[in-house]
């Protein structure tokens, strides 16, 4: 899609291009490419890609370690003027540090209906009754944040499949 017709911004899709880098990255070290660019004035101060499996931590989403990374270069926990861009609506947990950041607006590529905590499964990010709300956009570069996803999550299925057939019926060793 173009900015256009679309309806995006060409610097909401310029930083999701960012967090799409970052998703790449959490890719390649085998972890589920979700990644995060925070904005401040215009400028990438942090990003983030998930870490779960690398650091044993449940709390180790993209988003998260966005959001430690601008509060440590801002020197606050309030990131009033921030904008957090990330591939995958974010879950729960990550919505909730939004709003506890007071992150300005966040602007998301794909849907995750099984853990979409913004439109999916919850509205946590416009929830009248929290302290805060965070300004949405959704949808950005979503084939591309998708595309990244599904085929992350095909080559892991075929390498689970391969697994387990070479389980099954070992290869013959040489020279026996």
């Amino acid at each position: 899609m173009n900015d256009s017709s679309a309806g995006f911004c060409s610097r909401d899709e310029t930083f999701m291009h960012g967090a799409l880098e970052e998703a790449r990255l959490a890719a390649e070290a085998g972890e589920v490419p979700v990644g995060a660019v925070i904005a401040w004035n215009g400028n990438v101060i942090a990003k983030g890609h998930n870490q779960r499996e690398k650091r044993q931590s449940p709390a180790a989403h993209a988003e998260m370690l966005a959001i430690q990374e601008a509060a440590v270069f801002l020197n606050t926990w309030r990131l009033l003027d921030c904008d957090l861009y990330v591939t995958l609506e974010p879950c729960v947990m990550c919505v909730g540090a939004m709003l506890q950041a007071r992150i300005r607006s966040l602007v998301f590529g794909c849907l995750d209906p099984k853990a979409g905590a913004v439109e999916s499964l919850y509205h946590l990010a416009n929830d009248a009754r929290m302290n805060h709300v965070l300004a949405v956009t959704g949808g950005v570069l979503a084939p591309d944040c998708a595309g990244l996803l599904q085929n992350f999550f095909t080559k892991l299925r075929e390498r689970k499949k391969q697994a387990r057939i070479a389980e099954r019926w070992p290869s013959p060793v040489e020279g026996a």
